[in-house]
C-alpha cells in the first residue's frame, strides 16, 4: 500500500517559465538549484509540504511516450490540493 509520495521529477523545455509556475505562482519552496554543464540542462529541488518535485530541463528532450521521464504527453495529471484563502 502506497502511504507517501516522496518526489515527482518533471522535464521541461522552458525552464525559467517553469520555475517562475511552480516558485512563484503556487510557491514552492526552491531548496537547490544546479546547472549541469554536462547536459546543458538545469535542475531545481523545489518542496512543497514533505514532498519534493525535481524539474529538469532540456534543451531538446527526446520525446518519450512512456518511461518515467517521459515528455511529449498531451496531458499532465499531477494530483494536488489547493487551499485558496
Amino acid at each position: 500500500m502506497l502511504n507517501a509520495i516522496h518526489h515527482v521529477a518533471l522535464i521541461c523545455t522552458d525552464y525559467d517559465r517553469s520555475r517562475r509556475f511552480y516558485v512563484e505562482l503556487l510557491g514552492l519552496d526552491l531548496i537547490r538549484e544546479v546547472y549541469r554543464e554536462e547536459r546543458q540542462s538545469w535542475k531545481a529541488d523545489l518542496r512543497i509540504g514533505s514532498v519534493q518535485l525535481e524539474l529538469f530541463s532540456f534543451p531538446a528532450p527526446v520525446m518519450r511516450p512512456s518511461h518515467p521521464e517521459a515528455t511529449g504527453l498531451d496531458i499532465w495529471h499531477l494530483p494536488s490540493r489547493i487551499l485558496i484563502p
